[in-house]
């Protein structure tokens, strides 16, 4: 039986099989000439680059939206519980 390929492409999407070393995972994370997404250091698919000030763009904004999601900010929530405490709200449709 044939060996199978460990790197190559699937529609277009990368992916790579092969054992990865420190310094290919590294060097695949800092790419300074790439764009923002590179191809992964093992597996299927891009990963962010890290020397693109884009990535870090990305990286803030998805961190302020996990922050905001989670209730970073306490005063909304002390606002909704005191709507809560006013009790259940009648409503009459014609």
């Amino acid at each position: 039986m044939a060996d199978k390929p460990k790197q190559g492409e699937i529609l277009g999407i990368p992916y790579n099989f092969e054992r990865p070393s420190m310094g290919r995972l590294l060097s695949s994370y800092w790419q300074p000439g790439k764009g923002m997404l590179v191809k992964k250091p093992f597996g299927i698919g891009y990963t962010l680059n890290l020397a693109s000030w884009r990535s870090w763009v990305a990286l803030a904004v998805v961190g302020a939206l996990l922050w905001q999601e989670r209730g970073g900010d306490d005063g909304d929530a002390e606002e909704a519980a005191d709507e809560d405490e006013e009790g259940p709200v009648e409503v009459i449709v014609d």
